[in-house]
Parts: structure tokens; sequence; C-alpha cells
């Protein structure tokens, strides 16, 4: 997948473009519809099938108090997106400036950056653009203008109700961790870079990776069982979610602290992605830094156990 920043950037050798826009956080069942949509239209045409996302939330510049967790972090989502099979991707940087161009002032900057537009693909109830100018019925105009079809797909259902962003959060929080790898089609993966701590758990005898989860949504504090990959190997292991009622802290936050069992490598700076297997128990606070590393002990055991 050709992944660029700026639209004049794309390599198109004189094809047409077939194109789908939204944030797709998450990648999940309705996002995957808008891009199978797209590559359908690209085939059809022998055209380019071209994803157009953003780098950051649009409410985070827009109204940053009202910004949702995000279901995934920026590479996983590239990742999910390369996984469905577009032949290109470009990174919109999502701005100030840029929150203030109409809907019509950007599909018109990309006509003008690719020359010609064959297909637009969007969710039916898709809005973008200053104060929301775009939207289907904005595209389909601006298509007839232009020379281009328009998608406006409607959700896709799952158990009755509409998959979406926020149902998978609401997932997410309740460990309903099944439920949201249906509507994201894939396993529910937890995925951040590793981070320094403050070096406790190795203290214990028990070393953990930090992985730095800021914007992401966090399933309940506990203890679970996962499976994580670094650098594409598999290893079991341990993640505790929490703010470590055993440690003293008085201004303390939620942290993902995962001890990778019969593993002993160093891979600060790394990403790591974790999938979450089975919840142990939940958080709780214990007496002193032995009892917590008894119980640890504990954990790490039952954890074989069910590996």
């Amino acid at each position: 997948m050709q992944l660029v920043h700026a639209a004049r950037e794309l390599i198109l050798s004189g094809r047409k473009v077939c194109l789908c826009i939204g944030f797709f956080d998450g990648a999940h069942l309705g996002h995957q519809q808008i891009i199978r949509q797209t590559l359908s239209d690209a085939r059809r045409y022998d055209a380019v099938a071209l994803v157009v996302t953003f780098d950051h939330h649009p409410m985070s510049v827009v109204a940053p108090e009202r910004t949702p967790p995000l279901l995934y972090s920026l590479p996983q989502r590239l990742r999910a997106i390369e996984s469905l099979g577009a032949d290109a991707l470009l990174l919109t940087h999502f701005d100030t400036a840029f929150s203030r161009q109409t809907g019509e002032e950007f599909i018109r900057g990309l006509q003008g950056d690719l020359g010609r537009i064959q297909s637009i693909c969007v969710g039916s109830d898709f809005s973008f653009g200053h104060k929301r100018s775009g939207n289907v019925p904005m595209l389909v105009e601006l298509g007839r203008q232009l020379n281009f079809t328009v998608h406006g797909l409607t959700a896709v259902c799952l158990g009755g109700e509409i998959v979406s962003s926020t149902r998978i959060r609401e997932a997410i929080r309740a460990g309903a961790f099944d439920l949201a790898s249906e509507m994201l089609g894939r396993a529910y993966a937890l995925n951040g870079e590793v981070i320094h701590g403050d070096k406790l758990g190795t203290k214990i005898g028990f070393p953990t990776a930090n992985i730095n989860t800021e914007g992401l949504v966090l399933p309940p504090n506990g203890v679970y069982t996962v499976q994580a990959y670094v650098a594409g190997k598999r290893q079991n292991g341990v993640m505790n979610i929490g703010l470590r009622p055993s440690v003293q802290n008085p201004t303390p936050k939620v942290r993902a602290e995962l001890h990778l069992l019969d593993f002993d490598e160093d891979i600060y700076g790394q990403e790591i992605e974790v999938i979450f297997k089975h919840k142990l128990r939940d958080e709780q606070k214990f007496p002193s830094l032995e009892a917590l590393k008894t119980q640890i002990k504990a954990d790490v055991a039952e954890a074989r156990r069910h590996f």
C-alpha cells in the first residue's frame, strides 16, 4: 500500500481514482464495507483504490473536550486498513487550518490534485468539513458537476444493533472482548509503544513492559492472561490494568503493565500488540509489596495453567 501525506504525491500513472473518506477508528465491519466498495469500484474501472483518512481525530482539534478514546493507535489503524487491500492511503494532517475548509473545498482540492475521481464512498451519515458542511447530498451534487459517482452506504448491523466505534468502545469497557472482536472483524488488541516505568516489577522479581495507552480506550481494571506480539513473535503474558492501589502515589493514573512469560529482552521503544484471553481477577490493594509479590506469583502460575 502506497502511503502519502499529500494527494499530489500519489503515483497514479494516468489512472482514475476511486476513494473513500473517514477516520476509520478500528477499521470495523462498517468501515470494511465502505473500503471494499471502493476496491470493487477500482477493479471495475481499472482505477486506484484510495483510502483518505486523518492523523488525528477531528474532535481533538475542533472540540478537544469531546474527543472519544480511540480503539486503535495510528500504526494499528493503518495496518488494519492495509490488510483490506487498498492500493494507497492518503494520511491527511488534521489541524485548525484544515478544519476551516468546507466539505466542498476539500473535495475540489482532491479533484485538483488527483485528476479524475471516478467514485467516492462514505457512510450514509458521514459528515465532514467546516461546520459539517460536507455530507452525502453535497457529494451527490458535486458529483454531478465533477462527473463522479457517490456511494452513501448504510450501517452494518450485528445482533440487531448498528456496528460503530462507540458501540465497540462500550464493549471493551465492559470486558466483552468477543463482542468487540465480532464487530471489528478481527481479535480486539491493545496496541502501544513500550515506555519506561518505575522499575517496580523488576524490583519484586516480575519485570513488566509499560505500554503507552494515552488516548486509547481500555478494558476494565484487573489482571488478564494475554497473548502479546513483539516484533511479529507471539509471547504469552500477564497484564495488569489499573491504578496500582498497593503503591503509594498521590496522583495515580491507569497503567497497562505487561509481564511476558519466559522472556528477557530489551523492548523499550518497540510497538507491542496485546490480545486479551482471560480475566484472572479484579484489581485489589495489598498490605505490603511482599503480599503483592506473592499474589503476582500466584497470578503467573494460574496464567501458565491457562496457556
